[in-house]
């Protein structure tokens, strides 16, 4: 139950992502500028709406958040399947990534109101593989749906999964955060905390290093389909192959970093970290015209590796020395992740005749800020 809450979102983003030229297409959009829009306007809306879920289920329990969110991201949805103009359906995406933030930031909430221990260990550890998993294996999805009924059909089954969603979630879990246990925060003291983590080293240099890698990632899959399929002639399967086959790099990247920050410490292997998956960016660009599908590839996967062995060291950096503001920091963190995946899949949709080259350089800039950032909070230790 709280896999699928914490998947959806990434979800219902990335199973559009082999249908994005013939969106553009049939709304009349811009193949790689206009039509980008669809995703970082996801992106924006979700990163928003986490700063506002945490409090609000802090003051008011669990059980509404997730199932007015779930509600909210339905109907989104449906817009969506509608929309009969780009406009229409950068709305619907916006009303989408309201209503699932709920959804993916209080997977982990619940997960600590129901479990301790090694339990919990498990139960989130299922819950990460899941939200790795979902963005490569959710385009091999959305390029089934491309193929049959259409875009619009992929709109509608997220939609059908979110319905399924709530009805397990109302049936099997309900309320998980009983009234004693709620904090009445005043909205001036939900700001005041906000603004000493953003003041914190400890928090702000790791969680900008994971946030701006991960808007790395998102630029990544946005940008690849004209990459793919615009320059390379791949079909929309062969795409959703190509994204489901890029999760094992990160599932080894991740099993991976755990081992090396044991020998030699989280913040050295982050720092390592962003130094592969800048090697991986400059590969891109010396190579962004003319190279072939596997130099493509090779590229690709250093980043994600250089970015699997970040995001989860990172994270623990960031969230580590807070442990009574976890929830406060954790909905930080998200927004902040959301924040530049949107801000970076726009600056990769600005493509005009090279999107591999405004790849390369996004990901160029996201190794380089988030390997400044490490070293801030280095140079400060």
């Amino acid at each position: 139950m709280l896999a699928g809450l914490a998947a959806l979102g990434a979800l219902s983003t990335n199973i559009i992502l082999p249908a994005l030229p013939r969106m553009a297409s049939e709304l009349g959009a811009g193949p790689h500028g206009d039509i980008s829009l669809v995703l970082s306007s996801f992106f924006l809306a979700f990163a928003v709406g986490q700063l506002f879920v945490g409090p609000v289920s802090d003051r008011w329990g669990r059980r509404i958040p997730v199932l007015g969110g779930l509600a909210l991201f339905v109907a989104g949805s449906l817009l969506c399947t509608w929309a009969p103009t780009l406009p229409l359906l950068v709305a619907g995406r916006v009303v989408q990534a309201l209503g699932v933030c709920a959804a993916s930031v209080l997977s982990r909430a619940i997960a600590r109101d129901l479990f301790e221990g090694e339990a919990l260990s498990r139960t989130l550890a299922l819950t990460m593989v899941a939200m790795a998993a979902a963005p490569g294996f959710s385009p091999l999805l959305g390029s089934a749906m491309e193929y049959g009924p259409g875009w619009r059909a992929s709109f509608a089954l997220v939609a059908l999964l979110g319905l399924l969603l709530a009805w397990a979630y109302a049936a099997a879990v309900g309320e998980t955060h009983p009234s004693d246990r709620r904090a009445a925060a005043s909205p001036a003291e939900v700001l005041r905390g906000y603004a000493a983590l953003v003041r914190d080293i400890r928090f702000i240099s790791p969680a900008l290093a994971v946030s701006v890698i991960i808007g790395g990632l998102y630029a990544f899959f946005a940008a690849t389909p004209a990459v793919l399929m615009g320059r390379m002639g791949l079909s929309a399967l062969q795409l959703g192959l190509f994204f489901a086959g890029t999760v094992f790099v990160v599932f080894a990247a991740g099993m991976l970093a755990p081992r090396l920050a044991h020998r030699w410490g989280a913040a050295r292997v982050a720092r390592a970290g962003c130094l592969v998956a800048l090697t991986g960016a400059l590969t891109l660009l010396m190579g962004a015209e003319g190279r072939s599908l596997a130099y493509f590839t090779g590229a690709i996967a250093l980043y994600l590796l250089g970015m699997g062995l970040i995001n989860p060291l990172g994270t623990a950096m960031a969230l580590g020395p807070f442990s009574r503001q976890a929830g406060l920091a954790s909905s930080l963190l998200g927004a902040l992740q959301m924040a530049c995946a949107g801000g970076m899949t726009a600056l990769a949709g600005l493509a005009g005749r090279s999107p591999a080259m405004a790849l390369g350089q996004v990901l160029a800039a996201a190794s380089v800020l988030a390997l400044a950032a490490l070293l801030v909070r280095w140079r400060q230790a």
